[in-house]
C-alpha cells in the first residue's frame, strides 16, 4: 500500500524553473525501487468525504489523517499530493503504482497485509452501525436480515459480509450510503464510529442515532505503500514516531476529535502503534 511510471510537470514562476516529480515514478522517485523519497512529490490516494479523518474542505483535502501525513512529509523531506478516489480501489492503486500512498483510515488487517505493506497505525477506532431513531439495532443478534450499507471494501464490508441473513447493500463512498439511509432503504449504514458520529453532529435534525458497536482490535489505521517501497515505509515510520515523540500526533488529533481521546500508545511519550507486514 513496482516499477512506477515518471511523472515531470515543469512549472515557471517569476522565471525560475520548479521540478515536480509526481508519484508514479522512474528510478528517481519512491517507486518499488526503493529509492530516496526526499524531494519527491508523492502521489497520495484519499477520499473526500468522510470527516473527520479524511475529506474536502474548500477544495483542500484535510482531516486528522491526511494532516498528519502533511507533517511527517514535512519532516522527511518530500511533498504529497493528494488525489480523490474510491475506497474500493484505493490499495489496488498502491500496489499497482498509481498512488505512492493510501490515506483513508485503513485498517492494516492481515488480509490487505497481501496487498500493500502499512506504516505504523495512527489510529484506533469502532465500527459502529448507524440506524434510524428508535430502530434498536443495538445489539449484534438484532443486525440478522437487515439491509446493510457499508463502503465497499472496507473493514465494515467484512463485518457486514459475516452477519447471517444480512443483506449487504455497497457504496462507493459515505455520502451515498447516509442518503440511502436517510431515504429508509437501508436499516443499517455500518461505518466507523468516529465518520458516523461526525454525521449525526452535523446533521442534527435527522432522526438517526448509533446502534451496535465494537472495537476494530489489532488493526489500527495505517497509511499504505507497495510491498517493495521500503524507503518511503520507513519515512512513514520515522516521521510518525517523532510526531508521536513531541507531541504533534495529539495536537492534531485533537483537532479533529473533540470528544474522544487518543490512545495512550499515541499520546506523547507513548510507543506508538507498531504493525508487522507480512514476511517482516
Amino acid at each position: 500500500m513496482r516499477s512506477t511510471l515518471s511523472k515531470i510537470a515543469a512549472v515557471v514562476t517569476a522565471g525560475a524553473l520548479t521540478l515536480t516529480l509526481a508519484a508514479c515514478g522512474s528510478s528517481g522517485t519512491s517507486g518499488s525501487s526503493g529509492t530516496s523519497a526526499a524531494g519527491q512529490t508523492l502521489r497520495v490516494g484519499t477520499l473526500s468525504d468522510a470527516p473527520p479523518s479524511i475529506y474536502l474542505e474548500n477544495g483542500r483535502f484535510t482531516g486528522y489523517d491526511n494532516e498528519l501525513l502533511r507533517d511527517i512529509a514535512k519532516r522527511e523531506g518530500f511533498e504529497v499530493e493528494f488525489v480523490g478516489t474510491e475506497f474500493s480501489s484505493l490499495l489496488a492503486g498502491v500496489a499497482g503504482g498509481k498512488f505512492d500512498i493510501g490515506s483513508s483510515t485503513i485498517s492494516s488487517t492481515e488480509a490487505r497485509k497481501k496487498t500493500v505493506a502499512f506504516s505504523n497505525g495512527y489510529n484506533t477506532g469502532f465500527t459502529t452501525v448507524v440506524t434510524a431513531k428508535g430502530a434498536n439495532l443495538k445489539e449484534a443478534g438484532a443486525l440478522g436480515g437487515k439491509r446493510l450499507g457499508v463502503v465497499q471494501g472496507s473493514v465494515q464490508d467484512e463485518f457486514a459480509g459475516k452477519v447471517a441473513g444480512a443483506q449487504v447493500v455497497r457504496f462507493p463512498d459515505y455520502n451515498a450510503g447516509f442518503a440511502q439511509l436517510k431515504n429508509g432503504t437501508l436499516d443499517g449504514w455500518v461505518v466507523p464510529q468516529d465518520i458516523g458520529q461526525k454525521y449525526l453532529d452535523q446533521n442534527p435534525g435527522v432522526p438517526l442515532e448509533l446502534g451496535y458497536t465494537v472495537e476494530d482490535k489489532d488493526t489500527p489505521s495505517a497509511f499504505a505503500v507497495a510491498k517493495k517501497n521500503t524507503d518511503l515505509l520507513n519515512k512513514l515510520n520515522d516521521g510518525l514516531a517523532k510526531a508521536i515523540a513531541d507531541g504533534t500526533v495529539a495536537r492534531i488529533y485533537a483537532q479533529f476529535y473533540k470528544n474522544t481521546p487518543l490512545s495512550k500508545q499515541l499520546q506523547q511519550g507513548g510507543p506508538g502503534l507498531p504493525v508487522k507486514n507480512l514476511g517482516a
